[in-house]
């Protein structure tokens, strides 16, 4: 494993945008044992995910906090001014993790990558991270980056399981992390994850996460706002999967992508 530990699950907080709202979703998820939260320029919500994490019974020095670049600011000369924005945001001095969002619009292999191993050695970015890579592109920032990649989110979930991202995730000793891991809902309804949500009396969503909680160097970040959605999530690190479970989620056949436009990477 990387080394260091990613805690999950993680909170994602995309379209979380209300200051408010957004801020007691972070607070109750920290109260509640969840010790990773996950924000992005993008979001416009840092501001209110660093007031969060002011606001819980919690050290910060115990919460991991991750950000992303916007791929609109991805030119070497941007990347300093704007990850230091992250920080002014979130109310921070250094960044946990700071991720590549896109490898889109602005995004410049050479200047981009060499900017966040500046931003690593200098000790303003603890850990870099690179989002909805595809394997090529993945493969070739590999090849860029001095500092260790040290985490790779993408959307990932049964009905879009990233069977090669995962194995390059293993074989790198990185993380790969799972956002929109329930599929926007869509795994509320896959007839093997509401079976075997019966059988271990749980809900669908927490079949899910569990799954991917199974699966090496995997840690789900699903997005919630409400206490009750927000503990849901939580409560799937108590369950197990046995091996009759796994290989029947694995099996699925169904193929699903719910985060998809026409500048994406993969299109």
């Amino acid at each position: 494993m990387p080394d260091a530990t990613l805690p999950a699950p993680g909170l994602g907080t995309y379209e979380n945008t209300d200051p408010e709202t957004c801020r007691a979703s972070v607070r109750i998820a920290l109260d509640c044992g969840y010790r990773h939260v996950d924000t992005a320029e993008l979001y416009e919500n840092e501001a209110a995910v660093g007031a969060g994490l002011d606001a819980a019974d919690v050290d910060r020095e115990e919460v991991f906090v991750a950000t992303k670049l916007d791929s609109r600011n991805l030119g070497y000369d941007a990347v300093r001014d704007h990850a230091l924005g992250c920080c002014d945001r979130l109310g921070v001095d250094t960044l946990d993790l700071l991720y590549v969002h896109w490898p889109i619009r602005t995004y410049d292999p050479e200047g981009t990558l060499a900017a966040f191993d500046e931003l690593h050695d200098e000790g303003l970015v603890r850990h870099v991270g690179l989002s909805n890579f595809t394997p090529d592109l993945l493969a070739d920032a590999l090849d860029r980056l001095d500092a260790p990649l040290f985490a790779h989110q993408v959307e990932c979930h049964p009905l879009l399981p990233q069977e090669e991202l995962r194995a390059t995730a293993r074989e790198d000793d990185h993380y790969l992390v799972a956002y929109s891991p329930l599929a926007k809902g869509e795994v509320l309804d896959v007839p093997e994850l509401v079976d075997v949500a019966a059988k271990h009396d749980a809900t669908p969503a927490q079949v899910s996460l569990a799954w991917l909680d199974g699966k090496e160097n995997v840690v789900p970040i699903p997005k919630a706002a409400t206490p009750a959605h927000i503990r849901e999530n939580y409560a799937a690190l108590d369950l197990e999967l046995d091996d009759e479970d796994v290989r029947r989620i694995d099996a699925i056949e169904r193929r699903k992508r719910v985060v998809d436009f026409d500048a994406a990477p993969w299109n």
